[in-house]
């Protein structure tokens, strides 16, 4: 039986959950994991699971810790492609519940007393409209995956990187089921329509329907791309909306950065400014979206001026500059002079 998810309250007083937050402003996300880690030698290109939760675990919660500091209000656990099946092919199957346990864990130990903790799922690869047994099978993973998260305590679950309507909405349903809170996002890689042909208008609205605390768009698309979905999902229903970009640059006729002859190896050479990061936040928070997050490619660094950008840290310490008596290359060749 899949248990619920436990609360765990601040210290002499109740934390706010997610939708209380909503309520007050803008939440902030974290950024990417899987590719991030994979550039610092701890995940493997290619199948991107993410048993490093297991192998190496202080590089994990090394990356948890350092979008804290950069400003997120809440931290994914990393059970990203953590179904059994997917896991499967590079021979983890058997360490599913571990994996989703220690992700959760994990998360917990980096988060600040007043960050929340997500559970993840995601697109399972198994999910096929056109096989009557695998919306089952489908939900039979999602609910192992969140019985070992809902043991360790989450303050919600983010369902996400859904191209499949109809997966996102079987995920949807099993984190309702065990009375969770549910932020489920889609993915749109050329065009913005679903595998299963809806619009994100329609998508919005039915995942709203089907009890979505938020929904919203992540990954594959990078904030240029991606603001006119999440635009037109805001429009589409009342609720909370949430907007999750990658963090890579791409081309108009080909939005999927893991499209792109760069991916997986060369990523890095894609990757956006920290003002670009910033520039969308504020945007973002322009269209009234509430959940303002990033996803694959976005760092610390991008988090942290996505951070500045939306208010909820200082600026840099003010310091002396001398354009006349330059004491740091900064002054020496005028950066900053027209800022």
């Amino acid at each position: 039986m899949v248990k619920t998810a436990r609360k765990r309250p601040r210290r002499g007083t109740e934390r706010a959950g997610l939708l209380e937050r909503l309520d007050h402003g803008v939440v902030l996300g974290d950024g990417g994991y899987l590719l991030e880690l994979e550039k610092r030698g701890y995940v493997q290109a290619g199948p991107f699971t993410p048993e490093c939760v297991l192998d190496h675990p202080e590089a994990v919660q090394e990356l948890h810790r350092e979008f804290v500091d950069a400003g997120a209000e809440f931290l994914q656990a990393l059970s990203f492609y953590a179904s059994r099946d997917k896991l499967a092919t590079t021979g983890h199957g058997g360490d599913a519940r571990a994996i989703n346990r220690m992700a959760v864990r994990l998360a917990r130990s980096a988060a600040g007393a007043d960050t929340l903790v997500a559970g993840n799922l995601s697109l399972t690869w198994v999910y096929d409209p056109k096989d009557a047994t695998s919306p089952e099978r489908v939900r039979k993973l999602f609910d192992e995956q969140l019985e070992a998260q809902m043991r360790e305590g989450v303050d919600f679950v983010v369902a996400e990187t859904f191209s499949w309507l109809g997966e996102a909405l079987l995920a949807t349903e099993r984190i309702k089921k065990v009375g969770g809170v549910a932020m489920v996002t889609m993915s749109f890689d050329r065009r913005p329509l679903s595998y299963d042909g809806h619009t994100p208008t329609e998508c919005a609205r039915a995942l709203h329907d089907a009890g979505a605390d938020v929904i919203g768009v992540n990954c594959l698309r990078n904030p240029f791309h991606m603001l006119p979905i999440a635009e037109e999902m805001r429009h589409a229903v009342t609720g909370h909306v949430a907007c999750q970009p990658t963090a890579y640059r791409t081309p108009a006729d080909q939005p999927d950065f893991t499209a792109t002859k760069e991916f997986p190896f060369e990523t890095e050479t894609l990757l956006l400014s920290r003002r670009d990061m910033a520039a969308y936040a504020r945007q973002a928070r322009d269209l009234g979206l509430n959940v303002i997050g990033s996803c694959c490619g976005s760092i610390p660094v991008h988090v942290r001026e996505m951070a500045r950008a939306l208010d909820k840290r200082p600026a840099d310490p003010a310091w002396r500059v001398d354009y006349g008596k330059p004491m740091s290359a900064y002054e020496y060749y005028g950066h900053g002079k027209d800022a």
